[in-house]
């Protein structure tokens, strides 16, 4: 059975699904007012995995995958470059929708922008102010966290610290990993005609981040998600947030298992402008790495534990995936065009995948078994048909993986 940890709760359990006919997934897209870099590729490529992996499981799959168009930033950035902050947007999404399919990610059923769910971002604010959770300041709406039984549950807030005095933080997001312990706002009121501000029932104005993420939720998905996705840096603020303004609203769980991927650094340090140590895959696909060898560096390594970019790292990573591949040619070209025979070693592989890769998504300790497994053949002792039979068990792996064939 498959196991994941669960940030929930803060262990691993076994994976029970809310609808076993169609698992339910969403997952934090990017921030479109940059391109993604390979830190966000490398939360993105596991989700691509989980996805892949619980299809190869037998699973039918729902997802979807929030493009964030309107915030603080994506104003700041369309202001520097003078351009609209739609242009912006825009151009950003088509190279991250090119780049998704450059590395052999699948495309979620829903890839929705939050400018087209401001009014289901509306509908939400209504009810949070009938329901006394948020409120009215000045021409802002906030939500009061001590209004919601159990907030900072997802990470696991002191809430014995929270300050007496009343403080507000405006901002769609801050810096760092810190708390901000006051209310968060969910409605950025303005009176001007800017391109980024709506008429809506409760006034002119935008959502805030806070409640974006909740609104595209809600235009497509009404039950309990399965699955819920993103960065490690989510668990600080943002997806305590995104739960507790749902829970609020629909009183029952927002997702069953949270999900958290860990960093990616360059060098031992995190990718920063300041530092210009800021890389995309095509700076990779430049210095002579294919499609498949930058996918397989961003996924070897197990999802929840910290993975660091350099050229040794990256060209040793490579060296091993070629030497796999080049292992996997020579039994191909053994293999037999007849009936397939499902023998002891295709047996033995199939085994040793799902194994690791139900062990919370294993994927390193499932690729490097198969490696010692493959690695072990005696290539004059192996009949055609059983080679056919570990050729045909690999291409089913790869399916998951992306990277052998």
């Amino acid at each position: 059975m498959l196991r994941l940890y669960n940030s929930l709760g803060k262990r691993i359990e076994p994976f029970r699904p809310v609808n076993k006919r169609v698992i339910t997934i969403f997952t934090c897209g990017p921030s479109v007012y940059q391109r993604a870099h390979i830190g966000n590729f490398r939360t993105f490529l596991f989700e691509d995995v989980l996805v892949r992996y619980l299809e190869y499981s037998g699973y039918k799959i729902k997802r979807g995958m929030n493009l964030t168009d309107i915030e603080d930033k994506a104003i700041r950035e369309a202001q520097r470059r003078r351009t609209t902050v739609k242009g912006l947007a825009d151009r950003n999404i088509r190279e991250f929708i090119l780049e998704m399919k450059f590395l052999e990610m699948k495309i979620p059923d829903y890839l929705p922008k939050a400018s087209d769910c401001v009014n289901e971002s509306v509908n939400l604010i209504e009810q949070l102010i009938d329901r006394g959770t948020a409120y009215w300041h000045r021409c802002n709406v906030y939500f009061d966290p001590l209004r919601f039984p159990g907030f900072g549950k997802l990470y696991g807030l002191d809430m014995s610290k929270w300050p007496s005095r009343k403080r507000r933080f405006h901002k769609d997001t801050y810096p760092g990993t810190q708390w901000n312990l006051g209310d968060f706002i969910l409605w950025h009121g303005c009176e001007s005609d800017d391109e980024f501000t709506w008429n809506t029932r409760i006034g002119r104005g935008r959502p805030a981040w806070n409640i974006q993420d909740p609104g595209m939720v809600s235009k497509y998905f009404q039950e309990t998600l399965s699955i819920y996705c993103g960065g490690i840096d989510n668990l600080f603020r943002h997806h305590d947030y995104t739960l507790a303004i749902l829970e609020s609203v629909r009183q029952y769980p927002m997702a069953k298992y949270w999900l958290h991927s860990n960093h990616l650094y360059v060098n031992g340090s995190k990718m920063s402008k300041s530092k210009g140590n800021i890389l995309y895959a095509d700076d990779l696909h430049k210095k002579g790495y294919n499609a498949k060898e930058i996918r397989f560096f961003l996924i070897y390594g197990h999802y929840r534990e910290r993975i660091n970019y350099s050229e040794r790292q990256m060209t040793k990573t490579t060296d091993r995936l070629r030497t796999f591949k080049g292992m996997i040619r020579k039994i191909n070209a053994k293999a037999s065009s007849k009936a397939v025979f499902c023998g002891e070693i295709a047996r033995s592989l199939r085994n040793t995948f799902t194994r690791q890769m139900d062990n919370d998504l294993n994927l390193k300790w499932a690729f490097d078994g198969l490696y010692r497994i493959v690695s072990g053949i005696q290539m004059e002792e192996l009949k055609p048909v059983e080679a056919s039979g570990i050729i045909k068990t690999l291409q089913e792996i790869d399916s998951v993986l992306k990277v052998i064939f």
